[in-house]
């Protein structure tokens, strides 16, 4: 029986929804941060990834833990500080979890992460990728296999450790979809580079429902992948996301050279792109919502009007 999820980076996207989803299905929640502040009822605490210092009352009696804390890899151009940042923000603060748990958490019975399908590569062409296939050699293929390693962590007091490997997540409020949404309606939309690069997506809700599948199932452990059963190129999402706005799409494909020049590095992560099977997850049981590209765009362009 869960009794209470702690969950830290609860402030970003995936862990506002979590936290809803969780409290609508009778979970108690509490949040570790930067901040202790309390947020819709969730009792905050504090920690200081870059001291190594946590709040230990944060995990007295907290049966389960779900890890999301990041620097985002998209939200500034990726310097040498930046990429270190991206690195230790996930690296740091895992190594410190475990530190606390070890220390504070004996009540635990398991850790549920955030991880990326950046793992495998920036750009795996056609090829199907699924959780035993190796880790790419770019930068974040070794951030993501460094903050895996990190979160397996060799002496680990936690007996289930689940990884959930995340592809482009859709939802209103926020990620790629209102600002795509927004150059499509405004008759600007278009397809990046080739437009054959392909996308792993899953909607919000499914990613978050993930989390919870993992929370909940004691046999579940290891390596899966969030993602839904059907991606695409980016061309095919330009053309589903057009006729779900009912917007045209006529301009030609934005040049990859121009976002090489305004994005440098960051740009392999439009231009290149991986195709991710979710065999793995549905075969431990889940089912996902919104399977189908467009019913999901459908769903969250409802929602964002």
């Amino acid at each position: 029986m869960i009794k209470s999820v702690l969950i830290t980076g609860a402030s970003g996207l995936i862990g506002t929804r979590l936290t809803e989803i969780l409290l609508q299905n009778g979970y108690q929640v509490r949040h570790l941060g930067r901040s202790a502040a309390t947020r819709s009822g969730v009792q905050g605490y504090r920690w200081d990834i870059t001291e190594g210092q946590a709040d230990p009352a944060a995990f007295e009696g907290v049966s389960h833990v779900v890890h999301l804390a990041g620097a985002g890899v998209a939200d500034a151009r990726w310097t040498a500080s930046r990429k270190r940042e991206i690195l230790e923000s996930r690296t740091q603060s895992t190594l410190l979890l475990h530190k606390m748990l070890a220390q504070h958490g004996k009540s635990v019975q398991a850790l549920v992460s955030a991880s990326a399908v950046g793992f495998y590569g920036l750009d795996t062409g056609e090829r199907l990728m699924h959780e035993h296939d190796e880790a790419g050699v770019d930068f974040l293929a070794s951030v993501t296999r460094q903050w895996e390693g990190a979160v397996d962590g060799p002496n680990s007091s936690v007996s289930r450790i689940v990884k959930l490997r995340i592809g482009v997540v859709l939802s209103e409020r926020g990620g790629a979809w209102p600002k795509l949404a927004q150059t499509i309606r405004y008759g600007l939309g278009a397809a990046l580079g080739t437009g054959e690069q392909w996308m792993s997506w899953i909607h919000l809700d499914d990613l978050c429902e993930t989390f919870r599948f993992a929370l909940e199932n004691e046999t579940l452990s290891g390596t899966f992948n969030a993602v839904a059963p059907a991606p695409v190129t980016n061309g095919q999402f330009n053309k589903i996301a057009a006729r779900v706005l009912h917007r045209p799409l006529w301009l030609p494909n934005v040049p990859s050279w121009t976002l090489r020049l305004a994005l440098g590095e960051m740009s392999g992560m439009i231009l290149g792109g991986n195709r991710v099977s979710s065999e793995a997850i549905e075969n431990a049981g889940f089912n996902f919502e919104f399977p189908d590209l467009e019913d999901a765009l459908t769903q969250v362009a409802a929602h964002s009007r």
